[in-house]
């Protein structure tokens, strides 16, 4: 067994909130394993006990805990009777900062619980007199600002439907999301902040509005001081001002357990985006035992998670106020020219305890030489990173730049069940380039070809039992046919989520990436994350992406595309290293091909790299079938790597 990078205090440990609920359960609390084991063999025992844990309110009982385990179509808590927003405001003090809003300026403003419930209360009275009832659709084009928990907790509070994206998608992809809800309301602000720049959002909010029939209302937010146009609008405008600001007492609606909460869509890469259903019960337990149990975050603590709403990573901030914590919102880019280091200074000094951010953000402080132990980070106990496979070499650089006890917590989950499947805790070691433990209550296995599951070895990642924030749904799936298709025709009554990971003798669970962009040199496997580790590990390169391409002809082509870094030139010697470092540190089989200079590597909206996406082209499908650009950070690239793959081709019909 390797030795831990990192090996958390016995006495912080034993303090925390996952220790004590080990205790009640009866469950050694030094040792985490024995606790999973238990999350997944007897699962109506233990959500039974995150539900009494976390003293969830119903209004009406449950029947059981686990009426059905098939998956799809398992049934949670049948007969329970709740509300989502009920929870987020019942732990907040009216004193307590409910919300710390702030942007890439340095500047912000505090939500105290009073006057959260208030906005809320006003919003959903609003909403109520405009005709939103239970069930109905409210969807938000808003950037992350308090406005936009605001506006989900109302129409969370009525039972209705909420769906949100951010505003730098084009009002044709918002449409994209938003016109499949036919929704009743939309809420739209005049614009956001990013990079030094203020982006102006109203033409495309009038857009939008004309592209969404069956609005009823749209409630205008004055987020950056643009005065809203007076143009027709295609249905009743509301100012948020006047929306937000009665005086009228909150009620939250009593819903079922598994009824809808809201809609979080799939990135659209390859096609319209599919609508994924979740519920209030579902989320409200499943969030509960991430943040409360796994994060350990309660009242007195503050998270800062970078994010943009589109991003599900948006809803587990918003969730942060279940623990009775303070959650913080951020409009702007995360490393903003003016000051690179503009989260790490927020983080100082609004003392937060859990930071979060992603792989990318780590790694370019790194090269720009940002060191975040300028600041006073001592608040700061837990990094939290997510959106695809940490490498290695980020480990040691948290240790070194903000706190040598700080938890480094890197997770891997989706957006599919809105939450983790792996990450750490407060009583787990930490493997450098490793997620510690599956997260508890999630029967995380590495399956091989035969469908058996193995340790130590790459398979792929599935969970044979279910989870209570699993899909309840697709959008507009009356049989359930492409829910079964996205997870289940793989292996029946398996989930099978589409990553390649190696479960570890330790415990530990490694990610290798997709397993339909899976490097497969004469047999070989290996996840292109591991490549992208080590290569852009070195400083001449800003960032990495390698394909792995069958060709009609049988052959293999596998190059590697690369940004250099600002004054870097890609030449002989720089390839040389870059192969040097492939070898030495991922695979010598797997060496590329080519090493090719690129102006950049295109990503979803979320931040994964276009790997399924970019493959297509160079195998030279048409960019139609292969990808949305409304769905791409930089569409300007897509035509770069059709080109590239238009070019190979003619190449080898010629020789």
């Amino acid at each position: 067994m390797s030795t831990p990078f990192f090996t958390p205090d016995p006495q912080t440990a034993a303090a925390s909130r996952i220790a004590e609920f080990a205790r009640l359960q009866g469950i050694d609390p030094d040792g985490y394993a024995a606790l999973h084991q238990w999350s997944v063999t007897d699962l109506e025992g233990f959500w039974g006990a995150v539900w009494e844990y976390f003293d969830i309110d119903a209004d009406t009982p449950y029947e059981q805990v686990l009426a059905e385990e098939r998956m799809p179509g398992a049934r949670w808590f049948p007969g329970a009777t709740l509300n989502y927003a009920h929870h987020a405001l019942r732990n907040l003090a009216d004193e307590d900062v409910a919300i710390i809003a702030l942007d890439e300026t340095g500047t912000g403003y505090e939500v105290t619980g009073e006057r959260l419930r208030a906005l809320v209360a006003s919003v959903a009275a609003t909403l109520r007199e405009l005709g939103v009832v239970k069930g109905d659709r409210v969807v938000g084009y808003l950037p992350n600002t308090p406005h936009a928990i605001v506006a989900f907790l109302a129409a969370a509070s009525l039972g209705a439907v909420w769906s949100v994206c951010g505003q730098d998608y084009a009002p044709e992809a918002a449409a994209d999301r938003f016109a499949q809800l036919e929704p009743t309301v939309l809420i739209a602000a005049d614009g956001y902040l990013f990079n030094g720049t203020t982006h102006d959002r109203r033409d495309a909010t009038v857009e939008l509005g004309r592209s969404l029939p069956t609005l009823k209302a749209i409630l205008l937010v004055d987020h950056v001081g643009l005065p809203w146009p007076s143009q027709a609008y295609p249905s009743l405008v509301v100012p948020w001002e006047d929306a937000a600001n009665r005086t009228e007492e909150l009620t939250c609606t009593p819903v079922p357990f598994d009824h809808a909460l809201w809609v979080v869509f799939s990135s659209g890469t390859t096609g319209l985006p599919k609508g994924i259903v979740h519920g209030h019960g579902g989320v409200l337990l499943e969030h509960l035992k991430t943040l409360g149990l796994h994060s350990d975050l309660g009242p007195g603590d503050r998270l800062l998670w970078y994010t943009t709403t589109h991003w599900m990573m948006w809803n587990l901030v918003a969730s942060t106020l279940l623990t009775g914590a303070t959650t913080c919102t951020y409009d702007g880019s995360p490393a903003p020219f003016a000051k690179l280091d503009v989260l790490w200074e927020l983080a100082a000094r609004h003392r937060i305890t859990v930071f979060g951010t992603s792989p990318q953000y780590l790694l370019g402080m790194a090269k720009f030489g940002i060191d975040p132990s300028g600041h006073d980070l001592t608040s700061v106990r837990v990094v939290g990173c997510t959106g695809s496979a940490l490498p290695a070499s980020a480990y040691p650089w948290v240790r070194d730049h903000v706190g040598e006890r700080v938890l480094l917590a890197s997770i891997s989950g989706g957006t599919d069940v809105v939450s983790g499947f792996a990450g750490s805790a407060p009583n787990t070691p930490v493997w450098d380039g490793e997620l510690s433990a599956p997260h508890l209550g999630v029967a995380l296995a590495a399956y091989d070809a035969e469908g058996l599951p193995v340790v130590d070895r790459v398979g792929e990642l599935v969970v044979t039992r279910p989870m209570p924030s699993m899909p309840l749904s697709f959008w507009n799936d009356p049989d359930g046919s492409r829910y079964r298709d996205a997870y289940f025709s793989h292996c029946p009554g398996v989930w099978r989520h589409g990553d390649w990971i190696t479960l570890t003798g330790h415990g530990s669970v490694i990610v290798h990436g997709r397993s339909d962009s899976t490097l497969n040199r004469n047999g070989v496997r290996l996840g292109s994350a591991d490549i992208h580790d080590v290569v852009e590990r070195l400083p001449e390169i800003t960032e990495a992406l390698v394909i792995g391409a069958e060709e009609p002809d049988g052959g293999y082509w596998m190059p590697l595309f690369v940004v250099p870094a600002a004054g870097v030139t890609l030449d002989d010697a720089l390839r040389e290293r870059i192969k040097e470092a492939i070898r030495t540190g991922a695979s010598p089989r797997h060496v590329p091909d080519e090493i090719l200079e690129v102006p950049g590597i295109p990503h979803t909206r979320t931040g994964k790299k276009l790997e399924v996406p970019v493959k297509r082209l160079l195998q030279g499908a048409p960019v139609e079938q292969v990808v949305n650009p409304a769905a791409v950070d930089a569409p300007e690239l897509i035509a770069h790597y059709a080109d590239l793959g238009e070019e190979r081709r003619k190449g080898r019909t010629t020789a």
